[in-house]
Parts: structure tokens; C-alpha cells; sequence
């Protein structure tokens, strides 16, 4: 489905032309007539509507002025169309005919043929504002078609019962195979692991101290990147940028904006979702908020039936498929948004009340190369424990340093899986989301960049429930260290695409990130055996090097360890993060649960590549807590 444009004129907009004012009647007109709605009811929706690229049915409908079914008849009078409040049953003769309609036309014109009557096709819309257009879509096997009004809801079951399959599949193959994660033989590497496995227990046998120094010194330099990369990015945001930014377009209007929350085992979590979504600040009009759960999620489902939603949120079901990822189930939904601008949140979040509007503002004066904000995420629990502590200072470092100093120098950017905002023609242009990819936030960066778009962070924040125990966070981790596996497998597999794509420098951090990041947490404990050559123990590591060699690998673990202590006390330098300083020390028993996690995701990789480690919410305060 294409962005959506601006709309037609609405008969009872002010600013309408006189020609389609003489045409039909007012909308406001027909509600008032039928008692469905006040003149003073009217009066504050065309109030609400200056400055809003929203029509007066939408404004009517999402602040609650005027009942759907009410609102659906007096369009459909207004242009002298027939209503139908309930669709015919799906036999085999309408699932025919729906299935004569492409879906991406049926998803765009929000239609969906129904039945024939009297030799004509009878064609369902919720969208009725676009009859002419519908018209022509109509394809000459339907013709002639009559156009009738149904509620949105329904028109949606039913695109989905005739159309949901296919759509499934299609969101399994969005991306591109040579980027994708998909259609590779991940047994190998099993072989390949088995290989060097063979190969280290040899060199053992063979040559026992060789292999710890090379070892070693692998650990010392992922040890050195990682911190380098924080250190570079620490810099770029420490100075100032010269670049004015540029105000947004005056009068620009707020966009259409979809918001993905993909669900699975939420129910407990529900009604709190529903709570901090109810709490953005953005026009209901121009709100559209998809939850997005599994056809074989049945608590969830069920929870979510129980509960009246408003009409700026709904329910998307995926139908079953594998891989039944999170991915694949937002390809899946993107189908059913709305908006020129797509959001992503988890179930858990709880976003800063005015992160819409800026993100709006940003999106109006950013050039059109930028196609993805990230905002920041923190932990409204990071009070519960040092784990949550730990975390905290983690995701302050990552989200506050190193995201924003990558982005400022133009580098590749790993986005974080919620608070992201697309442009919708540059999120479709690289296919969405890798349905295979278990880290499908950092891949999609990775496509991002490599087809020549922008990323950049906006200053807004959203917190979440923090992993708080050592089995849950992982779980969890493993999740992440496998999809960084695995996206840097399928990007470095055609090394000479890939650097014509993102250019030597870039090329160079996409390595040192991804690579830097899993050899990071895997050999941490070598590298820290290092810390012996300080008090004079001896380490094949020195063997065969030059005299200083020694003393200068017993210096770098220090300086090391101090240099992240500094990049850990910047990066809480908000005064909300400040009360974690002084657990910055506590990360050097923190980062070993990485090596715990990395060697769990080397193992997935061979074994169940497509699995997906669900992280439940609500063991920590995700339930109630809030900001």
C-alpha cells in the first residue's frame, strides 16, 4: 500500500472548492439532520481540522463525537451510496471474486468485492472520500461494479480471510534473498564450528601456547575496537555540531503515522499497553496504532476481544507461518497501515507523551535521505536489581553514545528493535524486514545505509522493562548476538557489493561493529586473563614478541578498564541516569554474562538459525510500572 497522499477535498471543509460544494451536501449537514451529531459537535471537529491533513468524518470518528455506524451512513449518503452494515457470508463464489481484486489495490482503497447483484459486481469500501479513483481500479473482469459502504472493520476481515495467506507468505520474502537471511544454509555453520573446534583442540595438543597467544591477541584487539568505536562516538557527540538545523516547513502537516506493536503472550501486559499508547500526544485523527498478534496467540487474541479498544487502535492477526518471527509479523501488518510515517514499539514501552510531534517536526526538516529516527530507550525498572543497573548504564552508553556518535559521522547504523520511525517510500524501497533475521532492527540499518539512506536519533525517550534476571537477559542476549551473527554473515558474504555500497570507511565500521560486538563478548574471559602480566605472572602471550610487548599488554587491560569507566560515567550524565554511576564499576561482572550468551548464539546458529527467544514482559515491573 503507497503512503497516503493528501486527501480530496471534504464537502465540509471551509477551504473545499465551491464546485464539489455544489455537488454534494455537507457532511456536517447530514449528521446533524440524523441527530448523530451537534452543530456545536461540528463546529469544534472543523475547529480541530485547521492545520490538520485529516478529514472531518476521521476527527469525528477518532475523538469519539459521533458513533462508526452513524458516520459510515452519512457518507455514504453523502454520495449517494448504499450502506451496508454487515457483509454477505464468504462462500466460495465472493472469495472468488475477492480474490479478483489485487490485494495491493483492495489494501490501498481499504475494498473488497463481496457478491454480484443484479449483473454487477457489488464492491465494499471503507474509504468511500476515493469513489473515483476506486472506480477505475476496478478491474474490467468486475465491471460493472457498484460501490457500496461498509464499516472498516469489516472490509478488513474480510481482505484478510480472502487475501491474509498470501500476504503471509509474500512477508516471508520481502527482502531481497542476497540480503536476507533466508535460503542459506546455516548447517554449515555447524561444519564450519566444528571445524575450527577440531582445529583448536589440535593446535592444543599441538602447540598449546601459540593458540592462546593468537587467542589472545584477538581479544585484546575486539576488546580495542569495541572501546574505540564508544570513544570515537563519545567525541563526535561532545562536539558541538556547526550544522543549523532546519526549521520545519512553515504550516507543514502532521502526518498519517502507523504504529506497529507487535504482540505474543501479552495479555497480562494489555491493558497498560493500551494506557501508555493512550498517552501520546498526537491528533487521533492522524493516529493509527496496529497491535499486532499471532493467529496462534490465543490468550492475547482473547484479551484483546475482551477489551474495548478506541477507534485509532486495532487488531491485526497473522496468519500462521514460518518462520513466526517479529519480522514476519510486522511485513505482515505494514499491509493494513495507514501512514506515510511507520512507528515501531514493543509491547512494554512507554514513550515521552510528545515523541510524535517530534518526530513529525524532524521528519518536515529533514532531507528526504532520511528515512529512520531512532530515539532513545531506557528502564523505568533500573532501580530492581544490579543486573537492571548494569543494563541501565549498557542501553545509556549504547543509545546515548555510540547510536548518536555513529549517526553524526555518517556510519552504519544498528538500530534498536522499538522508538524507530520510517519513511514509508524508504522502508518499502528496502523491503522491510528480514522475516529470517532474529536481530531484524540492525540488519534493516545495515540495508538502510547500504542503499543510501540516513539514519538519524531524535531527542526523545522511551523506557522499558529491563531483563533483571541472569537466565531471562541470556536468553535474550543470545537472540541478539545470533542476529549480529547472522547479519554479518549475509552483508560480508559479496565483500566487493558491500563495500561498493557503504564505501571504504564505512565498509571498515560496518566490520569493526558487527565483528567487534560477537568477538567482543565471546573471548572477553581471554582477554581478561591478561591482567596476570600486571603482577608479573607469566602468559604465552608475550612469546616471541619484542621485550616492551609484555609490559604493554599488562598496561592496556587497565587502561582499557578506565576508559570504559569514563565512557560509562558520560554516558549517564543525564540527571535521570546519574544515580547509576556509581555502579559503573559492577559492569566488569556484568559483561561476562555476554560470553555466557555468545556462546549460546553460536550454537543457535547451527542449530535453530530462526528461532526466536521471546522476552516475557511484566516479571519486573512492566505491568504497572511507569516513567
Amino acid at each position: 500500500m503507497p503512503p497516503e497522499s493528501a486527501p480530496p477535498a471534504d464537502p465540509a471543509d471551509p477551504a473545499a472548492t465551491p464546485a464539489v460544494r455544489s455537488l454534494r451536501r455537507r457532511l456536517g449537514d447530514l449528521l446533524v439532520e440524523s441527530g448523530a451529531a451537534t452543530p456545536a459537535q461540528i463546529e469544534q471537529a472543523l475547529r480541530s481540522q485547521h492545520g490538520l491533513s485529516a478529514r472531518l468524518g476521521e476527527i469525528l470518528r477518532h475523538d469519539g463525537a459521533v458513533a462508526p455506524e452513524a458516520l459510515d451512513r452519512a457518507l455514504a449518503a453523502q454520495l449517494d451510496l448504499p450502506f451496508r452494515a454487515a457483509l454477505p457470508p464468504l462462500d466460495a463464489r465472493a472469495r472468488a471474486l475477492g480474490a479478483a481484486f489485487p490485494a495491493a489495490d483492495a489494501l490501498a482503497f481499504q475494498a473488497v468485492p463481496v457478491g454480484r447483484e443484479g449483473g454487477e459486481t457489488v464492491v465494499a469500501t471503507a474509504a468511500p472520500e476515493r469513489l473515483a479513483a476506486l472506480r477505475d481500479a476496478v478491474p474490467p473482469a468486475l465491471r460493472p461494479a457498484r460501490i457500496v459502504v461498509a464499516p472498516s472493520e469489516a472490509v478488513e476481515a474480510r481482505l484478510a480471510a480472502i487475501h491474509g495467506e498470501r500476504m503471509a507468505r509474500a512477508a516471508e520474502r520481502r527482502v531481497p534473498q542476497d540480503q536476507s537471511a533466508r535460503g542459506r544454509d546455516w548447517r554449515r555453520a555447524g561444519i564450519l564450528l566444528s571445524a575450527l573446534l577440531v582445529v583448536a583442540i589440535a593446535a592444543a595438543v599441538l602447540a598449546p601456547g601459540r593458540l592462546v597467544q593468537v587467542v589472545t591477541l584477538l581479544a585484546l584487539a575486539a576488546m580495542s575496537v569495541n572501546l574505540g568505536l564508544k570513544v570515537l562516538a563519545l567525541l563526535a557527540v561532545a562536539v558541538p555540531c556547526r550544522r543549523p538545523e532546519a526549521p520545519p516547513p512553515s504550516g507543514a502537516p502532521l502526518p498519517v503515522m502507523s504504529l506497529l506493536v507487535p504482540l505474543h503472550d501479552e495479555a497480562e501486559i494489555l491493558p497498560a499497553l493500551v494506557d501508555r499508547m493512550a498517552r501520546l500526544d498526537y491528533p487521533r485523527a492522524l493516529l493509527d496504532v496496529l497491535l499486532v498478534v499471532e493467529a496462534t496467540d490465543t490468550a492475547t487474541r482473547a484479551a484483546l476481544a475482551r477489551r474495548r479498544l478506541p477507534s485509532w487502535m486495532r487488531t491485526v492477526v497473522v496468519p500462521d507461518g514460518r518462520p513466526r518471527t517479529k519480522p514476519r509479523a510486522m511485513n505482515y501488518a505494514l499491509g493494513f497501515a495507514r501512514g506515510a510515517v511507520v512507528g515501531v514499539y514493543d509491547a512494554e514501552d512507554a514513550p515521552d507523551p510528545d515523541q510524535l510531534r517530534i518526530v513529525a517536526r524532524r521528519f518536515a526538516a529533514a532531507p528526504a535521505r532520511t528515512a529512520c529516527l531512532q530515539g532513545r530507550l531506557a528502564f523505568y525498572n533500573d532501580r530492581h536489581n544490579w543486573i537492571a543497573r548494569c543494563f541501565a548504564i549498557e542501553y545509556a552508553t549504547w543509545f546515548g553514545l555510540l547510536l548518536p556518535g555513529l549517526a553524526r559521522i555518517g556510519a552504519v547504523v544498528p538500530l534498536g528493535g522499538t522508538t524507530l520511525f520510517f519513511r514509508r517510500e524508504a522502508l518499502e524501497a528496502v523491503g522491510a524486514w528480514d522475516a529470517h533475521n532474529v536481530t531484524e532492527d540492525a540488519d534493516l540499518g545495515v540495508r538502510l545505509a547500504r542503499a543510501g539512506f540516513r539514519t538519524e536519533m531524535v531527542d526523545t525517550t522511551t523506557h522499558e522493562e529491563a531483563n533483571a534476571a541472569i537466565r531471562p537477559w541470556i536468553g535474550q542476549r543470545s537472540r541478539w548476538i545470533k542476529g549480529y551473527v547472522m547479519t554479518w554473515a549475509v552483508h560480508a558474504a559479496r565483500p566487493v557489493r558491500l563495500l561498493r555500497d557503504l564505501g571504504p570507511w564505512r565498509f571498515l565500521g560496518f566490520h569493526a561493529l558487527f565483528g567487534g560486538a560477537v568477538l567482543g563478548a565471546l573471548l572477553l574471559p581471554v582477554a581478561w586473563a591478561t591482567v596476570g602480566l600486571g603482577f608479573g605472572m607469566p602468559h604465552p602471550v608475550t612469546r616471541d614478541l619484542p621485550p616492551w610487548a609484555g609490559p604493554a599488554i599488562a598496561a592496556a587491560m587497565p587502561v582499557l578498564l578506565a576508559l570504559e569507566l569514563v565512557v560509562a560515567w558520560a554516558a549517564c550524565r543525564a540527571p535521570d541516569r546519574r544515580h547509576l554511576r556509581p555502579w559503573a564499576p559492577a559492569m566488569q561482572l556484568y559483561f561476562p554474562l555476554g560470553t555466557a550468551a555468545a556462546l549460546r548464539a553460536l550454537w543457535e546458529v547451527a542449530a535453530r538459525p530462526f528461532h526466536w527467544e521471546k522476552t516475557r514482559h511484566g516479571l519486573f515491573g512492566g505491568r504497572d510500572a511507569a516513567p
